[in-house]
C-alpha cells in the first residue's frame, strides 16, 4: 500500500509528468503536428516551423494529476478553466479575434475570482483579482516567445508555490502546485532549446490564469501573503509590463504581435535561447528564494524584501538599456 503522504504529495505531480511527456510524444508524431504549424515571421524568434502542441499535454497532465488528487475545486473554477483551454486551442487551430479573445479571457477570469472570492470578499476585490488575472493570462502569452522561457517559469513558478505550500504544511494544496510544476518539467524536456514543440496558447493561457488563481488560493488558505505571487512571477510581470508601458507611450499598436520584450533583444543581441533562458531561470529562481523568505517575516521585512526587489528590477533594467545600445 502506498503511505498516505506519498499519495498525495508525490504520486500527482509524477502522474502529471509521466502524462505530459506521453501526450506530446503522441502528438509530435501525429498528423496534427503537421497541421499545427507555428511558422517563422518578422516578429518571431524561430527560424524553422514549429508544432505548438505542447500546450495539449501539460493540460492533459495537470487534469490527470488533479483527477487523481481530486481535490475540492469549486466547479465554476473548473468552468472557467475549461473555457480559457477551450478558447485557446480553437486560437491555435484557426485564429480567434482578439475582441472575442479577451471578452472569454475575462469571463475565465471573472468565473474564478468569483469562485474564490465573492462570498466573503464582496464584488470590488473581485472585480481587481479579475482584473489582474487577466493580464497574468495575457501576459504569459506575450512572454512565450522563446524556447524553454515560459515551460521554465512555469517549472520554477509552481514549484515555488508548491515549496511553500509544504513548508506550511499544507500538502493537498502543495501537490495542486506541483502537479502543474511536474507537467511543465516534462513539457520543457521537448521545448528546451532548440525546441521541437511548443506551447501555443492552449497551455500557455491556462497557466497565466492558474498563476493567479493558485496565488489567491494560497493567500486565503493562509500559506502566504496576497504578494507572493507577483514576486514569483515578477520576472514575467515586470518584462510585459514595462514593455507595454513604452508602446503605449510611444502610441503603438499593443495588441500587435512585437520583439521588444527584454527577453526577445537578448536573443537578438547574441545571447541566442539557451543563454536566455538559463539567465531568466536565475532571475526567476532569486525572485522565487526571497518571495519563500520574505513570506515568512513580519509585516515590516516583507515590504523590505519587496522593496529590495524593486531597487533590484530598477537597477537591472538601467543595465539592459545601457547594453542593447552598445551590443545591437
Amino acid at each position: 500500500m502506498i503511505p498516505a503522504i506519498v499519495n498525495a504529495v508525490i504520486v500527482p505531480p509524477l502522474l502529471a509528468l509521466m502524462v505530459t511527456a506521453a501526450v506530446i510524444a503522441v502528438l509530435m508524431r501525429s498528423r496534427l503536428a503537421v497541421l499545427v504549424l507555428d511558422h517563422p515571421n518578422q516578429r518571431s524568434l524561430h527560424a524553422a516551423p514549429t508544432p505548438r502542441l505542447g500546450g495539449i499535454g501539460v493540460v492533459a497532465g495537470v487534469a490527470a494529476a488533479w483527477a487523481y488528487a481530486a481535490p475540492p475545486l469549486d466547479p465554476r473554477l473548473l468552468i472557467a478553466l475549461a473555457l480559457l483551454v477551450g478558447i485557446s486551442l480553437l486560437d491555435d487551430l484557426r485564429s480567434v479575434g482578439v475582441p472575442w479573445r479577451l471578452t472569454l479571457h475575462f469571463t475565465g477570469a471573472l468565473l474564478a475570482m468569483a469562485a474564490l472570492l465573492y462570498a466573503a470578499h464582496g464584488i470590488w476585490l473581485t472585480l481587481a483579482a479579475t482584473l489582474a488575472a487577466m493580464w497574468l493570462i495575457n501576459l504569459y502569452n506575450f512572454m512565450d516567445g522563446s524556447d524553454g522561457l515560459a515551460g521554465g517559469m512555469a517549472l520554477i513558478g509552481f514549484g515555488t508555490y508548491g515549496a511553500a505550500s509544504l513548508l506550511g504544511g499544507d500538502f493537498s494544496f502543495a501537490a495542486i502546485n506541483l502537479s502543474v510544476a511536474a507537467a511543465a518539467c516534462a513539457f520543457l524536456y521537448f521545448n528546451f532549446p532548440p525546441a521541437r514543440v511548443f506551447m501555443g496558447d492552449a497551455g500557455s493561457i491556462p497557466l497565466g490564469c492558474l498563476a493567479a488563481v493558485l496565488d489567491v488560493t494560497g493567500w486565503l488558505r493562509g500559506n502566504w501573503p496576497l504578494w507572493f505571487g507577483i514576486a514569483v512571477f515578477s520576472p514575467f510581470i515586470v518584462d510585459a509590463s514595462l514593455t507595454l508601458l513604452k508602446r503605449l507611450l510611444r502610441g503603438a499598436r499593443v495588441w500587435q504581435a512585437h520583439r521588444e520584450h527584454y527577453y526577445q533583444r537578448l536573443v537578438q543581441n547574441g545571447w541566442g535561447h539557451r543563454k536566455t533562458a538559463l539567465a531568466e531561470y536565475a532571475l526567476m529562481a532569486l525572485c522565487s528564494g526571497a518571495a519563500i523568505f520574505g513570506a515568512r517575516q513580519e509585516q515590516t521585512l516583507q515590504l523590505a524584501v519587496l522593496g529590495v526587489l524593486a531597487l533590484f528590477y530598477a537597477g537591472l533594467i538601467v543595465a539592459l538599456e545601457r547594453y542593447f545600445p552598445r551590443h545591437a
